[in-house]
């Protein structure tokens, strides 16, 4: 059986930007043709299923580098099954899954495990990373070559900022041998110092405990210096200041091999909107400022951030219906990423192209996978409806955890298929 997508644009920057239909069969993509193909040339009408797609952009499979499945051993706050629907429903083919579960994935079972369990179900597609220390505990390497093998794509100890700057130096020694790149969640612990939302005016108003700018900024400034001394790959997530975003613009003008990301979060919201203590707005980088949020437009602009990530945690009401300052930090992005993201299409900020780059191509690139549409390569696609609005609501989400803080935000665009491996796994 082939699949005919017809009557949209397919948009892959620096491959192809025209109206044609595409063919698909079995997992892979078998031709791109004209919309006035006659399909009885590459097969009968019985044995061709029709995908209108009319109005609509079809583009390389999305992809989030940055993703909390929580399973193995947090399956109440999210499971592989429903992180990967959810991916689905939010248009990714494909995700990186934290290694922060229970255990860690910091050893080649673990990550065989989260190979496997995402093969079975058939859904998106997960590249795992492997933890940079045994348990994430900062102190001595995990088994990197090991896990490596079994399929991870990058090292990281989100969440848990590695201290030990010597350490940090090592493992970037170590993985530039492997050739997969370092991710960097970027805290300074003691100047964070158990804070819950930005240090400002609001932090003050509310009586919480803030937490600045350089929390951030100074682990950047270090981990750029690493980079530039090993010549090894440093990938920052979720950025959110505007020292960091200079810091990175700078480094990239030197030839330092950086990249980051930041979140949609980052670039909609402020910690003007951290109200009435709701806890689905506290995240870890936490909200910042107007200025910070302008910065982080500004340097998705002129590219110096790389790409966009969810940063999805999920989280219980246990972990979140508490006091603002003892609830977990993170919310679900996963099938709000594209909408909130698309606005910066709308906007006028990014063209389409460069919103695809920073969605599919980027994030492709720096974990290694080509996903270019055209014959012979593998079905991943996402077809987008740029015009559709409709208002978030997280009782529709497919995640178990429905911590957003963009509940009854109204919102233009969105998918409207998935397609892994020329499966559709996700239609609206």
């Amino acid at each position: 059986m082939r699949i005919r997508i017809k009557g949209a644009r397919i948009l892959d920057p620096g491959n192809i930007d025209d109206n044609k239909d595409i063919i698909v069969k079995d997992h892979l993509i078998e031709a791109i043709v004209d919309p006035i193909f006659d399909r009885k040339e590459n097969g009968t009408s019985s044995d061709i299923e029709t995908i209108d797609a009319t109005g609509m952009i079809v583009v390389p499979g999305l992809i989030d580098i940055h993703v909390h499945l929580r399973e193995p051993g947090q399956e109440y706050k999210e499971t592989i099954e429903t992180g990967l629907m959810a991916a689905a429903r939010g248009g990714f083919t494909a995700v990186c899954s934290m290694p922060n579960t229970n255990p860690v994935n910091d050893n080649s079972q673990v990550t065989k495990f989260i190979i496997n369990r995402a093969n079975e179900l058939g859904l998106s597609k997960v590249y795992p990373t492997g933890a940079i220390t045994q348990g994430s505990m900062g102190n001595t390497l995990a088994e990197i070559y090991d896990m490596q093998q079994a399929g991870i794509v990058a090292v990281t100890d989100d969440g848990k900022p590695l201290e030990n700057s010597n350490l940090m130096r090592r493992a970037l020694e170590y993985c530039k041998g492997f050739n997969i790149p370092v991710f960097v969640h970027a805290e300074e612990l003691s100047i964070a110092d158990g804070g819950s939302m930005n240090e400002g005016f609001f932090a003050t108003f509310w009586g919480i405990k803030g937490i600045p700018n350089a929390a951030e900024s100074i682990m950047v400034v270090r981990d750029i210096a690493l980079s530039e001394l090993t010549g090894a790959s440093v990938h920052f997530c979720h950025i959110s200041t505007k020292e960091s975003v200079e810091a990175i613009r700078q480094a990239k003008k030197r030839g330092v091999k950086v990249t980051c990301e930041t979140a949609p979060h980052y670039f909609t919201l402020t910690d003007e909107d951290v109200k009435d203590y709701n806890t689905n707005f506290k995240m870890n980088p936490p909200l910042r400022s107007e200025e910070d949020r302008q910065a982080v437009i500004q340097g998705l602009v002129d590219g110096t951030i790389d790409l966009i990530a969810s940063d999805h945690a999920p989280h219980s009401v246990v972990e979140k219906d508490v006091e603002f300052d003892r609830a977990a930090f993170g919310i679900v992005g996963l099938e709000t990423s594209l909408s909130l993201s698309l606005k910066l299409v709308h906007d006028g900020f990014l063209t389409m192209a460069e919103l695809v780059n920073k969605m599919a191509k980027h994030p492709a690139k720096i974990i290694g996978i080509q996903n270019d549409v055209k014959p012979g390569n593998i079905a991943d696609l996402t077809i987008i409806d740029p015009e559709d609005t409709y208002e978030i609501d997280p009782e529709t989400f497919k995640s178990k955890s429905k911590n957003t803080p963009f509940s009854g935000l109204k919102v233009k665009g969105r998918p409207f298929l998935t397609m892994v491996n020329g499966k559709v796994v996700y239609s609206k």
